[in-house]
């Protein structure tokens, strides 16, 4: 291949030396995971969606305009919701929250009703609430931008708080402690399959 032709390089994967030097940087922390809640229409009965993410994070320091960034799959259900109602909620979920995890991380909504026994509440933007969470924020789409495998959102918060100042939030790594042999074996299943979507996407993206 050229070396002088650097989006062609783009196209190939890592070797495995810098692709094991990568995610050795990724080792060094440990992200919290998120649930978000989106739905098509705050109206009783309308579709609500709701997945585990890890790609939510703060985007501004303005503490009277405070922004999120959040980055969701394009093949999940809850992509859908946002695409059509713009607004989304995040939710920091405690350690002891597993069967919140399980609920909304290992089924798809596509196929089953996620809230199919929980109450239809919702917060001020019409998004699902749930019980269980440390904190949540209610998030109205300001942006969106394609990165093939994700819609990349940055949403200003228009509301929110803390539920639960005691309890530690979930990490990926503590999930992956806490998690059953079964849920283990599913999680590392479903991490496998949405990494082959997700290759595909980007390399689909960077080809155009």
């Amino acid at each position: 291949m050229p070396q002088n032709n650097p989006e062609a390089a783009l196209l190939q994967p890592l070797d495995q030396a810098t692709a094991d030097a990568v995610n050795a940087v990724y080792q060094l922390y440990d992200p919290p995971l998120w649930l978000v809640t989106a739905a098509a229409s705050s109206a009783p009965g309308s579709q609500r969606a709701g997945c585990i993410a890890t790609f939510v994070a703060r985007a501004s320091i303005v503490r009277n305009m405070p922004r999120m960034v959040a980055g969701i799959a394009r093949q999940h259900h809850t992509w859908r919701m946002i695409e059509a109602s713009g607004c989304f909620a995040v939710y920091l979920l405690p350690e002891s929250a597993l069967e919140l995890v399980w609920r909304f991380g290992l089924d798809t909504g596509k196929d089953v009703d996620k809230y199919a026994d929980l109450p239809d509440a919702r917060t001020p933007l019409g998004n699902p609430r749930v019980d269980g969470p440390i904190a949540w924020l209610d998030c109205r789409v300001e942006r969106s931008m394609s990165s093939g495998d994700r819609s990349i959102y940055i949403a200003a918060v228009s509301g929110g708080g803390v539920l639960d100042e005691a309890a530690t939030p979930l990490t990926t790594g503590r999930l992956l402690d806490r998690a059953p042999a079964d849920k283990r074996t599913e999680l590392d299943r479903l991490y496998a399959r949405d990494g082959g979507i997700d290759a595909d996407a980007i390399r689909a993206w960077r080809a155009r």
